[in-house]
């Protein structure tokens, strides 16, 4: 014979508020027992107990609700392992992220401010493979791995001769809206831009030719991870508009050793360049 015991109980047992077990009832997660159809009042069985502990645990690791339920109504050990391990390796990533936040923390609170020296440079208009995207912040990790994979595939493959780094232009926008039209390119030498390969790779990928213009422009160099690209970005612009010298127009990037080169991130090294006025 099942024991039955009330939603207050049942809350003391499993240390579920009972407004969470509320929820979970009407998100069909943990259904009581049974439902009494004149005062609403929810019965559950003391067999709900672990079920419901278990839950408990999952939604303090952060796991949703809809990967719980998946995971509890799982016929076999395989499915429910799957949404399991899912999950841990995106607490992994998370915890790797906030490791790299706290050290980058660490170093603005506990470090001098920066003090590297400023290039001033001009750049003369250049052919790249681009490749050209509206672009959220939030999002921008996953784009940045893709548009270069595939611009470099796609240089590989296209008979022109690459004659610098990576890079990309933001628009003030990206950092003021989180949002706005990016463009990732690979410059390559002008004299191969009627080769023939370029041409027919337009219509293989999403790269196409197109022209960055010239520019004159304050470069700094930032060294290691991207997360604390923003102290890089400080004492730039901080050195460019103490002289009274920014312009506007997109920041550039150039990539000269990116992840996609070194897996290690002391090793990655970004020019950061800054678009300036040089009588």
């Amino acid at each position: 014979m099942s024991t039955l015991v009330t939603i207050g109980d049942f809350s003391r047992m499993t240390h579920l508020s009972v407004k969470a077990l509320r929820h979970y009832h009407d998100v069909g997660l943990l259904d009581p027992i049974e439902v009494d159809s004149a005062s609403g009042y929810r019965l559950y069985e003391i067999r709900q107990v672990p079920v419901a502990q278990m839950i408990r645990r999952f939604r303090d690791l952060g796991m949703p609700v809809d990967e719980v339920r998946t995971m509890l109504s799982a016929t076999d050990e395989a499915t429910r392992n799957k949404v399991i391990i899912a999950h841990l390796e995106r607490m992994e990533a998370q915890l790797a992220e906030t490791a790299s936040t706290v050290t980058s923390l660490r170093g603005l609170l506990e470090g001098p401010a920066l003090s590297r020296p400023v290039e001033y440079r001009h750049v003369p208009a250049v052919s790249v493979l681009a490749i050209v995207s509206l672009v959220r912040v939030e999002d921008f990790q996953r784009w940045w791995v893709a548009a270069f994979t595939e611009l470099r595939d796609a240089l590989a493959g296209s008979g022109l001769t690459r004659t610098g780094p990576d890079s990309a232009l933001y628009p003030g926008e990206f950092f003021e809206l989180e949002e706005a039209e990016v463009v990732a390119y690979i410059p390559f030498a002008s004299g191969d831009r009627d080769a023939g390969g370029a041409g027919g790779h337009r219509h293989l990928s999403a790269a196409a030719v197109r022209e960055v213009p010239a520019a004159e422009l304050a470069v700094m160099v930032h060294e290691g991870s991207y997360d604390d690209t923003d102290r890089t970005y400080g004492a730039l612009g901080t050195a460019v508009t103490t002289r009274g010298l920014g312009v506007d127009g997109p920041i550039r990037e150039h990539y000269l050793v990116s992840p996609l080169d070194r897996a290690t991130e002391g090793e990655w090294r970004t020019e950061i360049c800054w678009p300036v006025f040089r009588p």
